[in-house]
Order: C-alpha cells, then sequence, then structure tokens
C-alpha cells in the first residue's frame, strides 16, 4: 500500500500550519507597536523593510498588511504602499460610539458570568497598570489600559465581540496617537478599579455607568475639531487691500 498520498498531504499540512504561526507572529508584533503606539499613524510599511526586519519573503509580509487592512488598522493605497490608517475626525467619533455600544453589551455579559477568578485578574490587570505608570512606562500603560477592556471580552465568552472589540481597541490607540490634547491623564486605572468594583458586586447598571463615563473622558480628551485639524492657508496669507484709503479684505 502506497504512503506517498498521505505522507504528502501530512507535509502539505504542517508546511501551512507553519505559514500560519509565523503570520500569526508577525501580525501580533505589528499589532503590539500599533497598540503599544510606536508606529504612528501615516507611518509607510514597507515590505522590503519588513521582510528583511522578520526574515520572510515580500509575499507574507503582504499577507499580513492585508488582514490589518482588513481590520482598518491599515490603509493600502495602490501604486503607494501600505500605512498605518490615520483616522479622520468623524471616523474617529464613529469609533467611540462603535465601542461604547459593543462595552455596554460586554459589561452585561461580564456581570452574569464572572467568577472570583476573573475579577481577581482584572485587579492583577490593574496592578500592572499602576506600575507601569509608577515606572513611566507610558507604551506599555497603553497597552495594558486597552488590554483591560480585552480582558472583559473574554470573561463575557463572546469571541465575535471580542474580535470586534480587540479591531477597535487598536484603531482608538491611532485616534489617541492623532488627536490626543496632551499627556494621557492616569485616571483611566481609578476608572478601571471602579468598574470592577461594580462588577464584583453584580451592579450592571452602576458598571454600564461607570464604563460609559470612562469611554467619554477618553474622547473629551481628545482634540476632535474638523477645523483645527488644516489651516487655511488663503485666510492665512491674504492680506487687506487699500482702496480710497480704507482698507478691505481681499475677494
Amino acid at each position: 500500500m502506497s504512503r506517498t498520498a498521505p505522507t504528502a498531504a501530512l507535509t502539505e499540512s504542517n508546511s501551512d500550519s507553519r505559514k500560519t504561526s509565523q503570520n500569526d507572529h508577525i501580525y501580533e508584533e505589528m499589532l503590539d507597536a500599533i497598540l503599544e503606539q510606536r508606529l504612528a499613524p501615516g507611518t509607510k510599511l514597507s515590505e522590503d523593510t519588513l521582510g528583511e526586519i522578520f526574515g520572510v519573503s515580500r509575499t507574507v509580509i503582504r499577507t499580513v498588511l492585508q488582514r490589518l487592512s482588513h481590520e482598518r488598522i491599515v490603509r493600502i493605497q495602490p501604486n503607494r504602499g501600505a500605512f498605518v490608517s490615520e483616522p479622520s475626525p468623524e471616523e474617529a467619533r464613529e469609533v467611540l460610539q462603535a465601542r461604547r455600544l459593543i462595552e455596554e453589551g460586554i459589561i452585561r455579559a461580564a456581570v452574569r458570568k464572572q467568577s472570583p477568578a476573573d475579577i481577581k485578574d482584572l485587579k492583577c490587570a490593574i496592578a500592572e497598570e499602576r506600575l507601569s505608570l509608577e515606572t513611566g512606562d507610558h507604551e506599555a500603560w497603553v497597552r495594558l489600559s486597552g488590554d483591560f477592556h480585552l480582558k472583559l471580552a473574554e470573561i463575557a465568552g463572546n469571541q465575535t465581540l471580542s474580535a470586534f472589540l480587540r479591531e477597535l481597541v487598536s484603531r482608538t490607540s491611532l485616534i489617541i496617537v492623532q488627536y490626543q490634547k496632551g499627556t494621557l491623564s492616569p485616571c483611566s486605572c481609578d476608572e478601571h478599579a471602579e468598574i470592577i468594583k461594580a462588577i464584583a458586586a453584580q451592579d450592571e447598571d452602576r458598571a454600564i455607568a461607570l464604563m460609559n463615563a470612562h469611554l467619554q473622558a477618553c474622547e473629551d480628551q481628545l482634540n476632535l475639531r474638523e477645523n483645527d485639524t488644516k489651516a487655511d492657508l488663503y485666510s492665512i496669507f491674504s492680506k487687506p487691500v487699500k482702496t480710497g484709503g480704507k482698507s478691505r479684505g481681499a475677494m
């Protein structure tokens, strides 16, 4: 009896598994760089450079970039290449609105399904978040702050919602980089702690109210005014035109 076909199929299966694992690793590395704000909005993502960094072909990098593009974290422009997305103010508002809607559902499920072990894990996450603040590790704090919301989604036990939230958290990180008014407020640790207390007490309404207030506070720290994004050069450089001893604005 020939073993050639089964052996070939097994070899192909192992090869596909290695490729998937490799792609996932590169995807996670790039996603972490975005979550930790090491990759700023608008950064060009050269396939050649990334291939050299990760020791893989351009084809592998292109697959990862297409995955990130599908999640709207990366934008691929014809004849120009791939870039880290630069969310518009309107897109930023939509992302934050979507988070409020999705995280309300996550909170409701988390309140019902949480266990003492889950609450302990959440408190440990807050402790790590505080430590990153105390040590001045801003990148770790940004990532840990997002991880808190993802942990709530895990407790809720809905993988579809978790996937949606993961994308939204990544896009929120880009939005913060682009539109943050100043330094990030450390109050999110305290807000997260209050949310944990409400979940542990199974106070669904309070937990939802706290989460909504937390997300609103995040939005309030952003400068999302459309008029501030671009300067009006015509207005800046126009000079008054004098007529009959009086000046008037340029037409």
